[in-house]
């Protein structure tokens, strides 16, 4: 089965009735920075950049942990990473590593001043194995670790109550030959978990939200 026949697809128009609710829109501010980490991104040639969608998501979601210890893996550009830093209270912090230097770079031009923010130039595994015993409230996964790697090893980091999110877990353009079965079968690994709740959201890339039980 395919990695798509898990999320329930809603009917591709907008919808009016309720205050001119629609399925894309993204009504409220976006981050200061976002704009000008999207415009180097660009020029830099990244072309696996986080989908906005998802990045407003993480933002409201990221408000309901006011002083939550946070982990993204996977800074990419930092484009996410403004969006959480976002909805994130002044007293929370986060964590967040890449292992590319130059995408590293943009998310410290443009973040690397606030003081809840720690940026780490690392590889995923490195970085994961180094830091098994730290636990966080909000872990964003964007990267293989913690998603089709060190999965046990990321959801140990997660404290009671804390929200586990992956994305790009609809097909994909750029998707190599035989990841949508091993999407699926990262799909059905983390429906099995006792140790977490898990939602299925037909929305962005396709989003996983899991809640440490």
């Amino acid at each position: 089965m395919q990695a798509d026949a898990y999320f329930h697809k809603a009917a591709n128009v907008e919808i009016s009735i309720f205050g001119g609710m629609t399925h894309t829109e993204i009504a409220q501010p976006f981050p200061p920075a976002y704009h000008a980490i999207a415009e180097e991104t660009e020029r830099l040639g990244f072309t696996m950049p986080s989908d906005v969608q998802t990045c407003a998501l993480l933002r409201t979601l990221a408000a309901s942990k006011p002083g939550g210890a946070f982990l993204e893996l996977g800074t990419g550009s930092g484009l996410a990473t403004a969006w959480l830093l976002d909805g994130m209270g002044a007293h929370a912090s986060l964590v967040s590593f890449d292992h590319d230097e130059a995408l590293l770079a943009i998310a410290r031009n443009y973040l690397g001043g606030d003081h809840r923010l720690s940026l780490v130039l690392a590889d995923g595994a490195d970085w994961v194995s180094a830091n098994k015993e730290q636990s966080f409230d909000f872990i964003f996964v964007d990267t293989w670790h913690g998603k089709y790697l060190l999965l046990d090893e990321v959801l140990g980091m997660l404290r009671p109550g804390g929200l586990y999110i992956v994305d790009d877990m609809l097909p994909q353009p750029n998707w190599p030959e035989g990841h949508q079965e091993k999407a699926h079968a990262f799909i059905q690994q983390l429906e099995s978990r006792a140790d977490l709740w898990v939602i299925k959201q037909h929305w962005a890339t396709g989003i996983i939200i899991g809640v440490k039980r």
